[in-house]
């Protein structure tokens, strides 16, 4: 549940799929130019750009094209490298590639369009709240307050999320200094990546992720509302224990 498989491009020249090997590099930069020389390719790409992950359908209905005619466009854009397709369960979202494709293409948006708004707004997928503020996702932290979580780990360099989610050595020791163990949980990673289905963002899941959850549920940090379910509520205790440990508040998962 917690990990992801990207369909990572297979080594074509961008644009056509076809081997790199022996491409001059002027021919290679154009056929990159070119996967993106489409109104509705763009389109694709600034959607993207929001950081969040949408299913081909989504795009489809964004951009106001056939679904077939969007199916072309990401192999198009997934040849020329700049985004990868990722399943969960019977889905498949499409992402921009990594962090370095999302810089690139932000800035050629901000060079060709240098008073758009920070933002392109799309819609997103909806969830009863308290689902869509917190919730479980298997065993780890899932919805707003997951990815506060993983967004928190991610700027105190604790953890990697471009490509493979990976902690860095300052994550170890902070796993250390907190009381997370990191003893192999199976052929479980310590840290991986799974695909939040209301915040289309990837969130922490892996062995950190579960024992971060299961220890937030036997200090009561978190609660079950009556009735059950994976909608959890962060208590006062928790309140106080994540900004401790992560700097991070109410207002960032309400």
């Amino acid at each position: 549940m917690d990990e992801l498989h990207a369909e990572t491009p297979g080594g074509g020249t961008p644009g056509d799929g076809t081997p790199t090997e022996g491409v001059a590099p002027a021919a290679r930069l154009a056929a990159f130019a070119a996967a993106l020389a489409d109104e509705t390719r763009a389109a694709i790409c600034m959607t993207l750009l929001e950081g969040r992950a949408w299913t081909a359908g989504e795009l489809a209905r964004i951009t106001a094209v056939a679904p077939s005619t969007v199916s072309g466009h990401l192999a198009r854009l997934t040849d020329a490298g700049l985004c990868v397709t990722e399943r969960q369960g019977r889905h498949s979202h499409v992402r921009i590639a990594d962090a370095a494709t999302a810089r690139l293409l932000d800035e050629l948006a901000s060079y060709a369009i240098p008073d758009r708004d920070a933002a392109h707004a799309v819609p997103v997928v909806t969830a009863p709240d308290p689902l869509a503020r917190a919730r479980t996702c298997y065993d780890h932290f899932a919805g707003r307050l997951g990815m506060a979580v993983t967004d928190a780990m991610e700027r105190r360099e604790l953890l990697r999320t471009d490509g493979v989610f990976e902690l860095t050595e300052a994550g170890r020791r902070w796993c250390a200094e907190v009381g997370i163990s990191l003893a192999p949980g199976g052929r479980r990673r310590p840290a991986s990546s799974c695909l939040d289905w209301t915040e289309r963002r990837r969130h922490l899941g892996g062995v950190v992720g579960a024992r971060l959850r299961a220890r937030a549920l036997d200090r009561g940090w978190v609660v079950r509302p009556a009735g059950g379910g994976r909608a959890l509520e962060v208590t006062g205790v928790g309140e106080r224990a994540f900004r401790d440990l992560l700097g991070i508040t109410p207002a960032d998962w309400s």
